[in-house]
């Protein structure tokens, strides 16, 4: 944006006469690429003058008039001589260079800070005035890719599970025949996941990690196994379709590196707390991350009730869970891919404030 903007300024106009010509505006600010407005000479190097000026005039006041002369004389005495008057004089410059270089470093520094800041706001303009492109970014084409994966791996396991051995997960037998013995007998109103093995902590830990790649078997196994469970079956849908936003923006998962906090802490979030007390587990830093995160929560409504639906999601996940799992468990959980979102999430919503 920048480039062009230099572009734009070296375009070449027609020539109009002096009285039609429109009065120019100010400058835009270029942030890194503006020239730096410095005259010849600061104050650093006028108090360095007025410093020196006013130590050698003391100097040769003293040597000339005040002075006792120099013990040994000679060579010695003018070398010591020249000593005491010029080496503050070395001193003063030193120190004035120093505090110049440190001026231009701050300079530098608040130059490049507009830069990244003005960068940063342009994108996010961007990406809220762009309507979803046919080009997703690439995540989110690999999550198209996993998705068909995984229907072609359950119609593969669904093809050939009569010749498996037996499982604990409950494969459904072909009609008896109108045998009254051989009939089972069922209540009334028992759901479908009751005739189903429960989901192992493993499984539930692997299935909120989400297969890493299309030809990850023990992930879609996993993520199979947990969609036969409604809840965590709703709350891995929650969970794919706020990283599948955040993709839009550029923000993967994988990508951010969090804090993690100790199981206690969890542990404390299962049992109600909120606020500052479970501050630890806002973990993720990443400064431009969470800037893009705020700014589509607060403009974007479909991501903000999608956001709020799986941080509800996970927090009734998490209370269920942390009665029965470990302090390994859940630490395993804390580092999937669906914890991680929770934590950008939940700072940016304030849970955690």
């Amino acid at each position: 944006m920048a480039m062009r903007l230099l572009q734009g300024t070296t375009a070449k106009r027609p020539q109009l006469p002096p009285e039609a010509r429109p009065k120019q505006a100010p400058p835009t600010s270029l942030g890194i690429y503006d020239k730096p407005q410095r005259g010849p000479i600061s104050g650093v190097e006028v108090a360095a003058l007025v410093l020196s000026g006013l130590w050698l005039v003391l100097a040769a006041v003293f040597f000339l008039f005040l002075a006792p002369p120099v013990p040994g004389g000679g060579a010695l005495g003018f070398l010591l001589t020249m000593l005491v008057v010029f080496l503050p004089v070395a001193m003063i410059w030193v120190a004035a260079m120093a505090a110049r270089s440190a001026r231009v470093m701050r300079e530098e520094s608040q130059r490049l800070q507009a830069a990244i800041d003005a960068i940063r706001q342009a994108y996010v303009a961007q990406s809220q005035r762009a309507a979803p492109a046919a080009d997703e970014p690439s995540v989110a084409r690999k999550l198209d890719e996993i998705a068909a994966a995984q229907r072609k791996t359950e119609t593969t396991l669904a093809t050939f599970s009569s010749s498996r051995q037996p499982e604990p997960v409950r494969l459904t037998p072909p009609p008896p025949a109108p045998d009254e013995d051989s009939q089972v007998v069922l209540a009334l109103g028992t759901p479908a996941e009751a005739l189903s093995a429960p989901l192992s902590r493993a499984d539930f830990i692997r299935a909120l990690n989400f297969p890493e790649t299309a030809d990850d078997k023990a992930g879609f196994d996993a993520l199979r196994k947990a969609l036969k469970d409604r809840p965590t079956a709703l709350l891995v849908q929650a969970a794919q379709d706020v990283l599948t936003l955040l993709s839009q923006d550029g923000i993967y998962m994988d990508d951010l590196r969090p804090d993690m906090a100790r199981p206690e802490v969890w542990r404390s979030f299962a049992g109600g707390a909120r606020g500052r007390a479970i501050a630890a587990l806002g973990g993720i830093r990443d400064r431009s991350s969470l800037e893009l995160t705020a700014a589509r929560m607060k403009q974007d409504p479909i991501f903000r009730d999608a956001g709020h639906h799986f941080l509800r999601r996970f927090d009734r996940m998490f209370s269920d869970f942390a009665e029965t799992a470990s302090d390994q468990d859940i630490s395993a959980l804390s580092d999937t891919r669906t914890a991680r979102a929770f934590m950008l999430l939940g700072r940016v919503a304030g849970t955690f404030d």
